[in-house]
């Protein structure tokens, strides 16, 4: 007797199927096209999650050292005088602190320019 590879094959294709939605054309409906491009898609959105952490990063970076610079310190100095005073705040702290509270941020910066 025949024995056609019907539920477990059909829940993988669907699943495939579901991840497809939202593609145009036989990219969401053909099986093989649909395998292919959401390999691609799933390796792009890998690399995006990792290339997302570094552009917050380069923001954080770029706010920090525009909100230093109003202080009178440029980013390495500032960065610097932060670790001689074991001040542990990350960048992305300080760079929230540079928006939302620039007093504060200033302060901060004083205690790290003592030691540039």
């Amino acid at each position: 007797m025949r024995i056609k590879r019907g539920f477990k094959a059909r829940r993988r294709r669907n699943k495939m199927l579901k991840l497809a939605r939202g593609m145009q054309a036989g990219r969401s409906r053909l099986i093989r096209t649909v395998r292919d491009s959401l390999d691609k898609a799933l390796m792009f959105a890998y690399r995006g999650r990792r290339e997302k952490k570094r552009d917050y990063r380069k923001l954080w970076i770029v706010r920090i050292n525009a909100a230093a610079r109003m202080n009178g310190l440029s980013y390495s100095r500032f960065i610097s005088g932060l670790k001689t005073k074991n001040i542990a705040l990350d960048r992305k702290v300080l760079a929230e602190l540079a928006v939302s509270d620039p007093q504060g941020f200033a302060q901060i910066a004083g205690l790290a320019a003592q030691n540039a």
